[in-house]
């Protein structure tokens, strides 16, 4: 439950500090005094957008910070599915600086607003006058058929299978969109992938080619100037550069024995001769093996017009960039394949999925059935407690075709005031004191069942008087046996029943009129509903009517 709020320069609220208990706290003030601001100051840390327009003071930032007793109300898993270190006193801080960012934090972690929020829908209910427009929502009048059913566990085993069908649906419905697509994507780069795998692609090979190529188209220029590069080592005709160098060898050995230099002059040439040999020996080689070969010319050639008409038609500039376009597009083929696959496996997945739905919401559908009278009895009686004598509740509950977040069922609240009057749909037909009786009947059988530890009322009397009003107060009280009520009512009967009163006021003592509150002490009670009942003028009349209310709702506590 709540058990502290700080309030710091949001709106009229300069700085608050209050303390709440158990039972029911009743929040008063005047109209416009800024009861409402409190609810807009709480709203930040359960995850409300805000942004600088909220500053009292635009060069300060704001700070609402919520202390809470979280203990025994099973919020572990909240916790340890945020990483957030849990502890029965929970701290809840919202802030926004004049820059307008905003920043919050659960126990001095930060948070985003999508996480305020989902702990905030496990800590506090807040129904005001707006929030009875949910009367006419399918949704909530499903919740409070399914506060009196044994349905918990199918609801959350549905919830969650019910979220994979919709996340597996929408993967199918755009795999299958696009299935004609990509049947025509996979047999075009079925066929490049084809036409790359037969080209039996190998790293370097253009180049090798084109060498081969440029030997062969030049075959017999290469073997004519070879040929007469050897006769120039081994003529018959005329001195041959080796018989040369022989003869040169001659020359050096007989006088290498008187020469300083001879024997390395000699030594040189001896190397030289090695040398020119070997090159005269492996041109005749070569220019023995060079011979024209058209038949491999023409293969050689076409085998370089495919190449380049592969990297033409893929854009790339040589054959390792082709390599690479033909993994890419072999990963293209393989994931074609995978979504084919893939809706097999949806399909198949789906089907399973649609058959325990049906029987899941079968079985919730049936809980609902079951305790439909109950609800009908029970918000019946209570309403004819509250005034009206000749109400009627009814309850439709209709299957729908397709499932829902919820099941298949929609609901609609039925109601009538009037004898006569056959019961027509509730929001449609009922006043708004009609509308909030109603919404606190069904609040207060949801206390009981909800397992919140905080609900707080903005007016939920409006509409009603005299001694509906007390029996509103009374409901609202009993309702505080099971959980926090906090209530800003208008009516003294209802102020009359709380454990708890603060007092909302204007202050204009200072530079700015602000907002401020105060715990009431009996007798101050005592003052305040005279002031409810009699307005600004409090005559004795009102304080001694005043007295009989406080005592009244305090022994019927």
């Amino acid at each position: 439950m709540l058990t502290k709020l700080f309030v710091k320069n949001y709106a009229l609220i300069e700085e608050l500090d209050i303390d709440f208990g158990n039972g029911l706290t009743i929040i008063t003030g005047e109209t416009g005094a800024g009861k409402s601001i409190l609810l807009g100051a709480l709203s930040l840390i359960l995850g409300s957008r805000a942004d600088t327009s909220v500053l009292l003071n635009k060069t300060d930032k704001c700070v609402v910070e919520g202390t809470f007793n979280i203990d025994g109300y099973g919020l572990d898993g909240f916790f340890e599915k945020f990483e957030i270190d849990y502890s029965a006193i929970t701290i809840i801080r919202r802030e926004i600086n004049p820059a307008g960012k905003s920043r919050a934090f659960i126990n001095d972690t930060p948070v985003n607003l999508s996480q305020l929020s989902e702990i905030g829908d496990k800590l506090i209910d807040i129904h005001s006058q707006h929030q009875t427009l949910m009367l006419n929502e399918s949704q909530f009048q499903l919740s409070v058929l399914d506060s009196f059913t044994e349905t918990v566990k199918p609801r959350e085993e549905y919830s969650k299978l019910f979220k994979k069908y919709k996340t597996d649906k929408k993967e199918y419905d755009g795999l299958k969109e696009n299935y004609e697509k990509n049947r025509a994507d996979f047999e075009y780069y079925s066929f490049q992938i084809e036409q790359l795998e037969n080209a039996k692609l190998v790293a370097g090979e253009l180049e090798e080619l084109e060498k081969e190529q440029e030997v062969l188209n030049h075959a017999e220029e290469i073997k004519s100037g070879l040929t007469n590069a050897a006769d120039l080592f081994y003529s018959d005709d005329s001195p041959s550069i080796l018989e040369m160098l022989k003869e040169l060898k001659g020359c050096l050995s007989k006088i290498a024995g008187y020469l300083d230099k001879g024997d390395e002059l000699l030594g040189r040439t001896e190397s030289v001769y090695i040398e020119l040999d070997d090159i005269a020996s492996e041109i005749a080689k070569i220019a023995e093996a060079t011979e024209a070969n058209p038949e491999r010319l023409l293969i050689i050639g076409e085998r370089i017009d495919l190449l380049y008409t592969l990297m033409r038609k893929h854009r790339v500039n040589d054959i390792d960039e082709l390599l690479s376009k033909k993994v890419e597009i072999k990963n293209i083929v393989d994931r074609l394949v995978t979504s084919d696959d893939r809706i097999i496996e949806l399909e198949s997945a789906i089907a399973k999925q649609i058959v325990e739905l049906e029987q899941l919401a079968a079985n919730i559908s049936k809980s609902r059935r079951d305790v439909l009278p109950e609800v009908e009895h029970k918000v019946t009686e209570l309403l004819r407690n509250l005034g009206m004598v000749n109400a009627r509740f009814h309850i439709e509950l209709t299957d729908t075709s397709d499932f829902t977040p919820t099941g298949k069922n929609r609901a609609e609240f039925m109601f009538s005031a009037n004898k006569q009057i056959e019961p027509e749909n509730l929001a449609k037909i009922a006043s708004g004191g009609e509308l909030s009786r109603v919404m606190l009947s069904l609040k207060s059988f949801l206390s009981k069942n909800s397992g919140l530890p905080t609900i707080i009322f903005d007016e939920i009397d409006s509409g009603v008087s005299g001694e509906v009003a007390n029996k509103v107060g009374v409901i609202l009280n009993e309702m505080g046996r099971f959980m926090q009520v906090i209530n800003i009512p208008h009516l003294p009967q209802v102020a009359a029943r709380g454990n708890i009163h603060y007092h909302v006021y204007k202050d204009d003592s200072g530079e700015a009129t602000v907002t401020r509150i105060k715990l009431l002490t009996n007798e101050e009670r005592i003052v305040e509903i005279a002031r409810l009942l009699s307005g600004s003028e409090i005559t004795q009349a009102a304080l001694t009517n005043a007295k009989e209310l406080l005592s009244n709702g305090q022994t019927s506590i």
